[in-house]
């Protein structure tokens, strides 16, 4: 039981501390002079854009818990679902283990307005496939239109390879939107049972969960210099790659894990300039969200703190 408790926290943080040596690797050549000017660099037009890109990464993700709250038919305010799915994401984001520091967030907001255990769980499993069928379909295209992609990772130069990966993915993502349409029998974990959504939801997952990828991904690209820039597809292709890592990782933020990837796949950027470009991501993405999320988590526990006392 200690094993279990410990074992992704401290898989984390040594991920955490393997992914900042190769960072530091990365950037011995490189001042916090040259990332402060690379900062400075980024124009208040292209902050603006990636700010709005921010925005638009968290209304999507709020559109997760509302298309879960539709699949297990519960209906709750609009604006608290959309606080509880910034707060949690913004929270989990920057904890690490998303799922499971998700579900503990939800389960305190959601249980507050009667939803049960089960109901959270299961309303945590779809957020969960939404993610995963989002970051496949994208992934799919993007391996599709550009199989030379991994070749900035490694010299394995096999664009069929590529592209049938690409292709792969997309087939997962068909074949789950063939089980809904047929009605196929519940995926069983145990005791636990999550029935396939029906068509209408499984678009709505298919439409509001890659809106959160591209728009996550055109945070760091906005903030990317035009010089050598490879161009938005490319940016969301090593975005993908970056931020699946990190996530697997199991890494507080993904904190080295996204760094160190990304700046593998613009090694022919100035390096400065990404680092720069990585910060406002850091910024816009995490570090304002998650002091937005602490206000939100005060104001909810004070408001239950006043009707436990009335």
């Amino acid at each position: 039981m200690i094993i279990r408790r410990f074992f992704w926290p401290v898989v984390g943080l040594s991920a955490v501390a393997f992914s900042l040596w190769l960072l530091y690797g990365e950037l011995r050549g490189i001042s916090i002079d040259d990332v402060g000017d690379g900062l400075a660099a980024i124009p208040a037009h292209r902050w603006l854009l990636s700010a709005l890109c921010a925005v638009a990464a968290y209304a999507a993700l709020a559109g997760y818990d509302h298309i879960a709250l539709t699949h297990i038919g519960k209906r709750l305010p609009w604006l608290f679902v959309t606080l509880s799915s910034f707060t949690t994401y913004a929270l989990s984001h920057n904890i690490g283990g998303s799922v499971l520091s998700g579900a503990v967030i939800r389960y305190r907001a959601y249980g507050s307005r009667g939803l049960t255990g089960h109901e959270v769980g299961v309303l945590v499993a779809v957020c969960w496939i939404t993610f995963v069928l989002s970051t496949l379909l994208v992934s799919g295209v993007v391996l599709t239109l550009e199989p030379h992609l991994f070749d900035r990772f490694s010299d394995m130069g096999h664009e069929w390879l590529s592209t049938g990966a690409g292709l792969a993915m997309i087939a997962i993502v068909a074949a789950y939107a063939f089980g809904s349409w047929l009605h196929l029998q519940p995926l069983k974990l145990g005791a636990f049972q999550l029935h396939y959504p029906r068509l209408p939801i499984v678009a709505r997952q298919l439409l509001v969960g890659p809106v959160e990828l591209l728009a996550a991904a055109g945070i760091v690209y906005f903030a990317l210099p035009e010089a050598d820039n490879p161009g938005y597809l490319i940016v969301l292709g090593i975005f993908l790659v970056s931020f699946s890592i990190a996530q697997i990782s199991h890494a507080p933020g993904g904190l080295g894990v996204f760094e160190v990837v990304f700046l593998a796949g613009l090694s022919d950027m100035d390096p400065a300039r990404v680092v720069a470009a990585l910060l406002a991501f850091r910024l816009l993405y995490l570090i304002i969200p998650l002091l937005i999320g602490l206000v939100v988590v005060v104001l909810f526990e004070h408001s239950q703190f006043g009707r436990r006392s009335d």
